[in-house]
């Protein structure tokens, strides 16, 4: 089973990109979406074999997730359950036999950790939210989780320590995650390798001199280490500020 996930910075936008060209040549199991900045409505996408799952901001043109699917979940449910964080469109959770797949679009710190304080509750609440799930069946995350975890994860780490996405608290958050009984899945097999970024600034030419941070991630339980066959990122793939990024399961 092939997962994708990608921060599309726009579904609209990112269609007139080569969005399709991509979707159609991954042939993922599984496509989720983060930042998608659209009401369902506003675009039809024709998938032939997948099933569509939307969760939209209030706020049009801004966030968003969706999954598309080739499997026909046990269950699907929208938010966490704190309604606070159930605004934005943030979180969508299929459950399948085997696992959960939890599909997020992490609330950016923003400038100065402007809103540091509501991305501490989303950690702590999603967190407390994935772990319960664990005690069901193992998990699948993944998203735009809006940190850097090391500083191997991105191309200026001290110029940027403190900043968003890469501040001593989004980090630790980060880390008691992994902590709690989840694998980062790039890091299991890549512990060392450097340069390998999921997002670049549109400023300053960033993606031309590879000055990026990866903030994208698939995150699994533990137990699921045997099932996990590959875990990759896709920088050759353009259409947005972030690259789609990839794991391969076997169930």
């Amino acid at each position: 089973m092939k997962f994708i996930s990608w921060n599309v910075n726009g579904l609209r936008a990112c269609i007139g990109k080569g969005f399709m060209d991509y979707f159609q040549l991954a042939d993922a199991d599984f496509f989720c979406l983060q930042e998608t900045k659209m009401q369902p409505d506003q675009l039809k996408l024709d998938l032939p074999g997948y099933s569509q799952y939307w969760y939209s901001a209030e706020r049009k043109g801004y966030s968003g997730t969706a999954i598309f699917s080739k499997h026909e979940p046990l269950a699907v449910s929208y938010g966490l359950p704190q309604d606070i964080h159930n605004h934005e469109g943030r979180a969508i959770t299929l459950e399948f036999e085997n696992f959960f797949l939890v599909n997020i679009y992490t609330p950016n710190a923003q400038d100065g950790l402007a809103r540091i304080d509501y991305r501490m509750q989303w950690e702590d609440d999603f967190r407390a939210y994935v772990k319960d799930l664990d005690k069901s069946k193992p998990v699948i995350m993944c998203g735009d989780m809006n940190v850097a975890h090391n500083e191997i994860d991105l191309k200026n780490p001290g110029p940027n320590r403190g900043n968003a996405g890469f501040s001593d608290e989004e980090r630790s958050q980060i880390s008691a995650m992994l902590a709690s009984g989840f694998v980062d899945s790039f890091r299991h097999f890549y512990p060392d390798k450097e340069g390998e970024y999921s997002w670049w600034s549109y400023r300053m030419r960033a993606r031309e001199r590879n000055a990026g941070w990866r903030i994208d991630y698939f995150l699994l339980s533990e137990r699921l280490l045997p099932n996990l066959k590959s875990a990759s990122i896709h920088q050759e793939v353009f259409g947005s500020d972030h690259c789609p990024v990839e794991i391969v399961m076997e169930f």
